[in-house]
């Protein structure tokens, strides 16, 4: 259960525009709340109260409680929330990672993402700033053999230099590691990765 708590739910402004991806905790929390409605298969909006009285499908993923099963959204619609998601993308360890693709920046390995790090390529105790400039996704040996050394220094070789990304916050979306059949028809026309806008 602690899985399917943490599963991906995309979420969309009122013009079914995909605004960001929260996870099944907190969308059951805005559907309770009212700032959200969940989205069906057939495009049915239900509020809080209409998605428990639904049933959920055979092969649906749900939340047991003592009395039902309750179907995990795999969208929502903002009640109120009618913007356009602003064109700046936030600097962040999951926007890094999206950025390098999940790779480490020094050997290429594409590790599972609980063993991914950050690395400053000029050190922080060194006084080297937190930007995209000098942020890398790298793995535990590397980053542990380059400590606090600059790469030159520790012989190590970045895979390509670091900077600010081009891509918005709707082709971050679409990057974004699980993605369900769901969401196709909301991010359809936005290229299926970072690297691909690039």
């Amino acid at each position: 259960m602690i899985d399917v708590l943490s599963d991906p739910v995309l979420v969309l402004n009122r013009a079914f525009q995909p605004v960001h991806v929260t996870g099944v905790r907190r969308a059951l929390c805005m559907l309770y709340v009212g700032v959200a409605r969940a989205l069906d298969r057939e495009w049915v909006t239900h509020d809080f109260a209409d998605w428990l009285e639904r049933v959920p499908e055979e092969n649906e993923p749900a939340l047991a409680t003592t009395d039902r099963r309750i179907g995990v959204p795999r969208v929502l619609v903002l009640s109120v929330y009618d913007q356009i998601p602003k064109g700046v993308v936030r600097l962040s360890r999951r926007n890094i990672f999206l950025r390098d693709g999940y790779r480490c920046q020094y050997c290429g390995a594409a590790p599972p993402q609980r063993e991914l790090n950050l690395d400053h390529v000029f050190p922080r105790s060194r006084g080297g700033p937190t930007t995209w400039e000098n942020l890398v996704c790298c793995c535990r040996r590397c980053n542990l053999e380059k400590g606090g050394r600059t790469p030159e220094e520790s012989a190590m070789r970045l895979l390509r230099r670091p900077r600010r990304p081009g891509w918005t916050p709707a082709l971050q979306l679409a990057s974004f590691p699980m993605r369900y059949e769901e969401w196709r028809p909301f991010l359809a026309s936005i290229p299926r990765s970072a690297a691909d806008a690039e």
